[in-house]
C-alpha cells in the first residue's frame, strides 16, 4: 500500500514539520524520548490526511497507526544498516564495561593524572585523540568518550564540555578523512563518470565549517573561553557538579577487586581500532580479488565500497574477544565477571538505542512526506543569476535539512547530486568548475553542521552516549558553539563564491574565527572561577547547581 499511496502533503513544506514538531518540544520540555514519538505521531497523522467525497480533508487513524510502527519503529529495526549500528553500539558497550570492571580506565585515569595536569591539557588531548580516530564517527565518539572520561574527570571538566568536544571531532574529522566511511559516502553519491574519492579531496579545502570547528576547539581550550550554557556547566563541574543535571545512567558500584593497568584500556582500544579497519576493508572486497591495483589503490577503494555498518560490527565482536581472553589470562577479571560485563555493557547502550531507534524513525516520516523532495526544488530554484551566492545558499539549506531530518548522509544524497547539475565538474569555465567543487563542499559542510546541532542526529546522541552525558543538556550547551561557527562559515562561503580560491577563503575564515574568539574573551572575561591549580586543592563536599 505504502509503494502507491502518494499524501496529499508530499513534497510540501509540512515534510519538515514532524522532526520540527520533535526538536522544539525536546528543548522545551528537556526530555527526549516522548518529544521523538510525538514528532513521529505528527509524521503519522500528517501522512494518513486524505480527501472525502465532499472535499473535506480527514485523518485515517488506520493509515496513520499503520504507518508509525510499520514504515518507523519496525521499519527502521528491520533495516540491515541500522540493524548493524546497532550491534556495533551494544558490542562496543560490552568492551567499554569490561574496561571498567578490569580498572583499565581507572589505571588509564590515574596515569594520565600525572602527566596532563591542566584542563587545557586534558581538553587538547581529548582533541587530539578525536583528530586521530578518523575511520568512523559513531566508533570515534563511543572510543573517545571511554578513553577520556576518566582524564576529563579528574581535570574537573563537565560531561556537557567532553560531549562536545567528542561531537566536534566525530564528524567534522571524519568528513576532511579522506579514508573514511563518509569519504565512502560521499564517493557513492558522485555522478556516475565521476571520481568520487578525487571530488571528495578535492573539496577538503573548502569545507570551512570542518575546518573552523577544529580551529575553535583549539582556540576556545587555550583561552578558557566558554558562554552560554557550557559556562554554566563548566563552572558547576570546577566545584565537583560534573552534570548540572541528573546523569543518564546511574551505575552501581563494582565489588570486583581492580588489579587493572594501563595496558588493560590501551591494548584493547588498539586492538578494537585494528579490528574495525579490518572489517571495513573485508567489507570493500580488499581480500577478494576482484580490486585492481597497487596495495594503496586497492586499500583507497576498499573503503569507498565498505559496509560501515557491517564492518564495524565485525570489528566490535573481535574487539571483544580479544579483550576477554586478554583479562582472562592477566587474571585481572574471572569468566564470570566478563559475562557479567556483557549484561552491564547492553544496559548501558539501552537509553542511546531507543533514542537512535526513535530518530531513524522520525526520519522515515520526513521521507515519506517528500522531505528530500521539497527541499530538491527551493535548491533548483535557487539556481540563476546569482550565481556567486549560491554556496552560502546551499550552505544554509543543507544546515536546515540535516537539522530537521538529524542525517547528514541523507543530505549529501539528496543535494550533491543537485548542485553537481547546476554547476558540471567538467565544464570549460575553471570558475564554473571550481564553483561546482565549492558547492559540493558547502553540501558536505552544511550537512555536518545542521547534523551537529540536531538533537535527533544519530552522531550527537553517539557523543551523549560516549560522554554518558545527558543528552538535551549536550544539544543545548553545543548549540550555541556550533552556531558561532556556522556563522564564520557562512561569512567564508560568501567570500568562496566570489574569490573562488580555497586558500584566499581559508585565511579569511581563519582570521574571522580568531577575531570571534578574541571578541568572545573580551565579552566573557570571567569563565574562569578559580585557576586550575587552586581549584584542584578546594573541595566543595556540598557543591550547589547554579
Amino acid at each position: 500500500m505504502d509503494a502507491e499511496f502518494v499524501p496529499i502533503l508530499f513534497n510540501t513544506f509540512w515534510a519538515l514539520v514532524p522532526p520540527l514538531v520533535a526538536i522544539v518540544l525536546a528543548l522545551i520540555t528537556k526530555e527526549v524520548y516522548s518529544s521523538l514519538f510525538v514528532g513521529i505521531s505528527v509524521g503519522g497523522v500528517l501522512y494518513s490526511l486524505t480527501y472525502t467525497a465532499s472535499g473535506r480533508i480527514v485523518i485515517n487513524p488506520v493509515v496513520a497507526l499503520e504507518h508509525v510502527f510499520q514504515k518507523g519503529i519496525i521499519g527502521s529495526l528491520s533495516d540491515p544498516y541500522n540493524v548493524g549500528i546497532l550491534v556495533f553500539l551494544v558490542f562496543l558497550g560490552i568492551i567499554v564495561s569490561l574496561m571498567n570492571k578490569a580498572g583499565g580506565s581507572a589505571a588509564f585515569g590515574n596515569w594520565a593524572s600525572t602527566h596532563v595536569k591542566s584542563r587545557v591539557g586534558s581538553q587538547l588531548a581529548t582533541i587530539g585523540l578525536g583528530v586521530l580516530i578518523f575511520i568512523d564517527d559513531y566508533f570515534n565518539c563511543l572510543t573517545v568518550g571511554s578513553v577520556m572520561r576518566p582524564v576529563t574527570d579528574r581535570q574537573k571538566i563537565s560531561r556537557a564540555k567532553l560531549a562536545y568536544l567528542i561531537d566536534a571531532t566525530a564528524a567534522p574529522v571524519c568528513i576532511i578523512a579522506p579514508v573514511s566511511s563518509w569519504a565512502a559516502a560521499v564517493s557513492g553519491f558522485a555522478p556516475e563518470g565521476t571520481n568520487g574519492l578525487m571530488l571528495f579531496i578535492r573539496a577538503i579545502p573548502y569545507n570551512y565549517y570542518a575546518l573552523l570547528t577544529i580551529l575553535m576547539m583549539v582556540l576556545m581550550a587555550v583561552f578558557k573561553i566558554e558562554f552560554g550554557p557550557m559556562a554554566r556547566h563548566e563552572k558547576n563541574a570546577k566545584n565537583g557538579d560534573l552534570f548540572t543535571v541528573d546523569p543518564p545512567v546511574q551505575k552501581a558500584e563494582e565489588n570486583i577487586e581492580k588489579k587493572g593497568k594501563v595496558i588493560d584500556l590501551v591494548l584493547p582500544v588498539v586492538v578494537l581500532i585494528i579490528c574495525c579497519v579490518i572489517g571495513m576493508l573485508y567489507t570493500g572486497g580488499f581480500y577478494g580479488t576482484e580490486l585492481q591495483g597497487n596495495f594503496f589503490e586497492r586499500f583507497v577503494e576498499a573503503f569507498a565500497n565498505s559496509d560501515a555498518s557491517v564492518g564495524l560490527a565485525y570489528g566490535s565482536f573481535g574487539g571483544i574477544v580479544f579483550t576477554v581472553i586478554f583479562y582472562l589470562c592477566r587474571r585481572v577479571l574471572k569468566f564470570k565477571d566478563c559475562m557479567a560485563g556483557v549484561e552491564e555493557g547492553f544496559k548501558a547502550m539501552v537509553a542511546p538505542i531507543t533514542i537512535l531507534t526513535l530518530a531513524w524513525s522520525l526520519k522515515a516520516m520526513t521521507e515519506s512526506l517528500g522531505a528530500a523532495e521539497f527541499v530538491a526544488g527551493i535548491v533548483e530554484a535557487s539556481k540563476g543569476d546569482f550565481n556567486m551566492l549560491l554556496p552560502a545558499i546551499i550552505f544554509l539549506i543543507a544546515c536546515g535539512l540535516s537539522f530537521a531530518t538529524g542525517t547528514s548522509w541523507g543530505t549529501f544524497g539528496i543535494l550533491i547530486p543537485i548542485t553537481l547539475e547546476v554547476f558540471k565538474l567538467t565544464d570549460p569555465d575553471p570558475a564554473k568548475a571550481t564553483l561546482a567543487v565549492i558547492c559540493v563542499s558547502a553540501c558536505m559542510a552544511g550537512a555536518v553542521c545542521g547534523d551537529h546541532c540536531s538533537p535527533i542526529s544519530d552522531t550527537t546522541i553517539m557523543s551523549s552516549a560516549g560522554a554518558q552525558c545527558n543528552h538535551i543538556a549536550h544539544v543545548s550547551t553545543q548549540l550555541p558553539y556550533a552556531l558561532t561557527c556556522a556563522a564564520v562559515s557562512f561569512i567564508t562561503y560568501l567570500v568562496a563564491g566570489f574569490a573562488k580560491n580555497a586558500f584566499i577563503s581559508l585565511f579569511i575564515g581563519i582570521a574571522l574565527m580568531v577575531g570571534m574568539v578574541i571578541l568572545l574573551k573580551y565579552v566573557f572575561p570571567t569563565t574562569e572561577v578559580a585557576s586550575d591549580s587552586a581549584s584542584s586543592k578546594k573541595e566543595t563536599p556540598t557543591p550547589e547547581k547554579e
